[in-house]
């Protein structure tokens, strides 16, 4: 880095190439920074105190933003310490808010299994709708993708020998997506009716500016099959049907380091929120699965 480089800059920049943050992320990120930095002076050279004279002035924000902003300026620190352009962290010193995030609605796994039964139901007819329909669906629970991910899917990042998916998330972050035996069979029926598609290069192509079917077109069909399926639509998106994924996975016994790389999540501490596995079944798996409690008389 050279010397002269504001640290400011530096930290974008790293934020960018090397953990990949989008373009709205790097924007956020700045308004905070330079918030704090108008509030401070120097912002790189910050004290403990004058980070704590900061809870003044975001004394009126709400718990999230302010949360938001604290985030922001704890990754600062902790990279001018990495890159040794200071010594200490003055950051323990920022507001701490008591913030929970909101969990996603949950479907359970009878839920799902009905949701997916209607599905496969209709996909019968082979039309091709409907058999999209059914792709759309496996692809969301079976491999947990955003919806934003899965609508622009490409073509040629349809597994032909693997059973994997090419897909770029956030950030423009590429991952492999493993992909389950019955969602590799209801996409080779959908590529069967699918046929050319006028040459387009999505995988779910549409008429639209886009070329391919919009998050918005995805999220209505999911709600008019929940209504055919005898659900609660209000209770299904594709972003819940993403969250059920990581939740019987978890319920399964999947480790939290992988199933942040399924999700495309750069920072565990997002992946977290789906361990919210209830009490008692943690207080089961305890007895049952700790080494003491074999000793147990």
């Amino acid at each position: 880095m050279a010397p002269r480089e504001d640290p400011l800059e530096a930290f974008l920049t790293m934020m960018a190439a090397e953990r990949g943050a989008a373009a709205n992320t790097l924007a956020a990120y700045r308004r905070d920074l330079e918030g704090a930095r108008s509030a401070l002076g120097d912002l790189a050279g910050a004290d403990a105190e004058g980070l704590a004279s900061l809870a003044e002035h975001w004394a009126s924000l709400s718990a999230s933003s302010l949360a938001r902003k604290c985030s922001t300026l704890r990754q600062f620190y902790g990279f001018l310490v990495d890159e040794g352009l200071r010594e200490d962290d003055p950051s323990p010193a920022l507001p701490r808010p008591r913030t929970r995030r909101p969990l996603p609605r949950l479907l359970s796994r009878e839920d799902v299994m009905r949701f997916l039964a209607q599905a496969e139901d209709e996909a019968h007819s082979g039309e091709s709708g409907p058999v999209r329909l059914l792709a759309l669906l496996e692809l969301l629970y079976g491999s947990g993708l955003r919806a934003s991910e899965l609508v622009a899917l490409p073509l040629a990042g349809v597994p032909r020998d693997t059973p994997f998916l090419h897909v770029q998330g956030k950030g423009g972050q590429q991952r492999m997506v493993p992909v389950s035996t019955r969602a590799r069979a209801a996409l080779s029926r959908w590529l069967a009716v699918r046929g050319e598609a006028a040459g387009s290069r999505f995988l779910f192509p549409s008429r639209g500016s886009s070329g391919h079917l919009t998050r918005i077109r995805l999220f209505q069909l999911l709600r008019d099959l929940a209504v055919r399926a005898d659900l609660d639509p209000a209770r299904v998106s594709p972003h819940v049907l993403r969250h059920a994924f990581a939740t019987h996975l978890l319920e399964g016994g999947a480790d939290l380091r992988v199933l942040q790389t399924l999700l495309g999540h750069a920072d565990i501490a997002t992946t977290q929120i789906y361990t919210h596995v209830d009490s008692a079944r943690l207080v089961a798996l305890v007895n049952e699965r700790h080494p003491l409690a074999r000793r147990q008389a």
